[in-house]
């Protein structure tokens, strides 16, 4: 997969990767002309045969990965909101707003990396919101929130084919409950922002959802549900995104913090989020946002 304004994917390089792969080549095909192919192979490559692949494309705006043609689509979606659906870290926005945003970004990033704890960072970020308005959480979103390209028709895609959708979030439900009425999730989780007078009070709601409360809820909705883990689709950006991402059947990292990119079976680096519908199989013309 490509955007589409690069066009890296060409007939040159399809046949250097159908030489590469010898007798197990079956067929290339587009799933959306000049964006996404999908190639059918006999049977798995060797890892030998994959590094080599990855190698000759790895400086080519192209993303890829090797998946069983079985269990392709899948039932269950749930996804991080915050620089995952939307392109923005919503506390680092609202920190912005009172002026201290480098302070509160530094420590985001270091959480999202994995190198501070996410509960207590996210005590810590909250704390120096004390006395922020509730009014101006709405125009954080009205004026500095967007969503992601493909967001919306990842999500209604996947519906109109009975996945169930959620979206979980170490973020706030102030913002998770507005951007599920515009992409059209089933159901959210996220933490709760407390309020005194209309003005932040400093704190979070506990217990906070994290790493094992992002993984907790997959397993809830799978039981609610009926699905298997294998058959559910997880994405996320950060490393408190990684216990969900490794436990899903289909994790992907997407344009994520190195250490979540490393460990995801999937990592999508240059495409927006219609990606996660052509590794599922679903060509261009099968796409919805309604």
């Amino acid at each position: 997969m490509t955007p589409p304004e690069k066009k890296a994917i060409n007939d040159g390089l399809i046949l250097k990767i159908k030489s590469i792969l010898g007798q197990e080549f079956v067929a290339a095909y587009w799933l959306s002309q000049d964006e996404a192919m999908e190639i059918e192979l006999s049977a798995e490559p060797s890892d030998d045969t994959k590094h080599i692949i990855a190698a000759m494309i790895q400086n080519l705006p192209i993303d890829h990965t090797f998946l069983p043609a079985e269990n392709r689509q899948k039932r269950l979606l749930i996804a991080d909101m915050d620089s995952t659906m939307i392109g923005q870290e919503c506390i680092d926005e609202l920190a912005d707003y009172i002026g201290i945003k480098d302070k509160v970004s530094e420590i985001t990033e270091r959480s999202m990396r994995g190198e501070l704890e996410f509960e207590q960072s996210l005590r810590e970020r909250v704390a120096l919101l004390k006395e922020l308005p509730e009014s101006a959480l709405q125009t954080v979103f009205d004026k500095k929130i967007s969503l992601n390209k493909g967001a919306k028709t990842l999500v209604q895609t996947m519906k109109a084919n009975n996945a169930y959708t959620a979206l979980v979030s170490g973020g706030f439900t102030y913002f998770t409950d507005q951007v599920q009425k515009l992409l059209g999730y089933h159901t959210t989780r996220a933490n709760i922002l407390n309020f005194v007078d209309g003005k932040l009070d400093g704190t979070v709601g506990e217990p906070i959802l994290g790493q094992q409360s992002k993984l907790d809820a997959m397993n809830e909705f799978c039981q609610q549900q009926n699905i298997n883990l294998a058959d559910c689709l997880a994405v996320g950006d950060g490393a408190n995104d990684l216990a969900m991402i490794g436990s899903a059947g289909l994790g992907v990292a997407y344009h994520a913090k190195p250490v979540v990119a490393a460990q995801a079976a999937v990592a999508i680096n240059h495409c927006d989020l219609t990606a996660l519908l052509y590794i599922q199989g679903y060509k261009k013309s099968e796409f919805t946002s309604h």
